[in-house]
């Protein structure tokens, strides 16, 4: 009975260790599987599509250093691995060594999950030359490029349970304290140059903490509160392997994945693993300023492409708008070829409006703008929804506000939206049904019904008008209120 209870605590160790899924009780006493984070990481490539024609088409070379089957899966033994980190190890500050719980990973990577390695290493032609620019700015090793494949396993989207974003994992508290800006409209966390350096900034300090590398990277998964926690429990002790039965479990497993990353990275070509092709690398894209604020579907339409290639290559917008506000820069990162093109057109860009799909009277689009308000002494958020013609449910998502108060002095965002001037067409064609609505012309206004949800922000923002503008038609004053039925005027062209 002895044997087998110690034969089920190793065989769970070792499920941790490689990135398999453990048991856990719930409160109704079944079983539940954790994941492991490192692996968790690694299955969220497969949603992404970041890849040439939509998958991960792998990118075998005609000549490969080893002629192996391309459905071959090399196995090695233990001597193996560990001669082979110990050159790796020569030549790092890192303390790669060798053992199980390492091995685990390295079966992981190679084996299991070969293929989202695959794609992995499709990802890393993108952002390692990124990331290998600030590390050597920084004057930090550049294996710690590979540590970005344990948090997120270069998914720029990636989200923690826990809360954490981006490529480095930042939550929202350290993200802060590097300058990491979030917004309703912007999360710098995923944003793959200003979060890498934030990293790196991060490193140094913990490197000043405890000048030993494995205890930074212990520090970054964990936190130096975390790490020091475990020192003292430990007796005193410096060194990771001595503190490790003290740290948390994901801890436990992340110095050991990134060793298994440094060897895997190293050997790919020993494991007959290749690259997925890519959409964009590093040398493909590149960088302009955005002057005024810009959708990706404006962008899309004028310069052809997809949305889906914005998205992945500005992760930092949450809502497909490159907001640009007062004293601060804005960024579109495009493909190369693009730039150009960009700049020929930048006008027809940012003054591209989106027509009726079915070719009816044309329907301007409004030019968002912003406004910042300052919460004051008695104000609440459905007085100011009221003044700005928008619902609550709009303040409480632009501004991240989970209560239904709000304290004096807080800052809000607010969105506006402003009444473009429409080109003169001769057409006649009739409006669509949707955006038809039993009106009267006369006096340069019709009538529009409102309807369960509506707020005048979201009647202006559908109909090319202001907010102002529908108060000042309909004498609406500061205590004014949609009532669903009811009819209002709108101005017609």
């Amino acid at each position: 009975m002895i044997r087998v209870k110690k034969f089920l605590w190793a065989f769970m160790f070792l499920c941790v260790c490689a990135g398999q899924s453990l048991p856990a009780q719930t409160s109704a006493g079944a079983e539940q599987l954790q994941d492991d984070p490192i692996a968790s990481a690694l299955d969220s490539l497969y949603k992404l599509n970041l890849f040439e024609k939509g998958y991960a088409k792998i990118n075998y070379p005609k000549n490969p250093k080893f002629q192996f089957p391309k459905d071959s899966v090399p196995r090695y033994d233990e001597t193996t691995y560990e001669a082979r980190l110990a050159k790796i190890d020569a030549a790092s500050p890192f303390d790669l060594q060798y053992n199980s719980v390492v091995k685990g990973y390295i079966e992981m990577y190679t084996m299991r999950k070969r293929e989202l390695v695959s794609r992995m290493m499709a990802l890393s032609q993108l952002y390692f030359p990124l990331f290998e620019e600030q590390l050597d700015k920084y004057n930090l090793p550049l294996e710690l490029k590979y540590l970005a494949i344990c948090e997120s396993a270069l998914n720029p989207m990636a989200k923690s349970r826990a809360g954490a974003m981006g490529l480095w994992q930042f939550m929202y508290p350290t993200g802060k304290i590097y300058g990491l800006k979030v917004s309703s409209y912007v999360d710098e966390r995923c944003d793959p140059y200003k979060s890498t350096i934030a990293a790196c900034e991060y490193f140094q300090y913990l490197y000043g903490l405890f000048n030993d590398w494995q205890m930074v990277l212990a520090a970054y998964n964990g936190g130096p509160g975390t790490v020091n926690r475990a020192i003292r429990r430990s007796g005193g002790k410096k060194t990771y392997w001595e503190i490790r039965p003290y740290l948390p479990k994901e801890t436990q497993g992340y110095v050991p994945a990134f060793i298994a990353v440094n060897y895997v990275m190293n050997y790919t070509s020993e494991h007959n693993m290749y690259s997925a092709i890519p959409k964009k690398t590093f040398l493909s894209v590149d960088t302009v300023v955005v002057k005024k604020q810009i959708s990706f579907d404006q962008i899309s339409a004028v310069l052809e492409i997809p949305v889906e290639d914005l998205q992945y290559l500005n992760p930092s917008y949450k809502k497909n708008v490159i907001p640009v506000l007062p004293e601060e820069t804005s960024y579109l990162v495009l493909p190369s070829t693009k730039i150009g093109t960009f700049i020929n057109n930048e006008s027809n860009i940012y003054n591209f409006y989106k027509k009726d799909t079915l070719k009816s009277s044309e329907i301007l689009a409004s030019q968002e703008s912003i406004k910042i308000h300052t919460v004051k002494s008695g104000e609440h958020l459905s007085t100011i929804a009221k003044r700005y013609g928008c619902s609550v449910a709009d303040l409480k998502q632009w501004n991240g506000i989970k209560s239904s108060t709000v304290k004096p002095g807080r800052k809000l965002t607010i969105y506006l939206y402003e009444k473009k001037p429409a080109e003169k067409k001769t057409t006649t064609a009739a409006a669509s049904p949707e955006k038809r609505e039993a009106t009267t012309s006369a006096g340069g206004y019709k009538y529009y019904t409102v309807k369960k949800g509506d707020s005048l922000f979201k009647i202006a923002k559908a109909n090319g008008t202001t907010v102002d503008a529908l108060k000042k038609l309909n004498g609406f004053g500061e205590k004014f209120t949609l009532v669903p039925g009811k009819k209002i005027k709108i101005a017609t062209l």
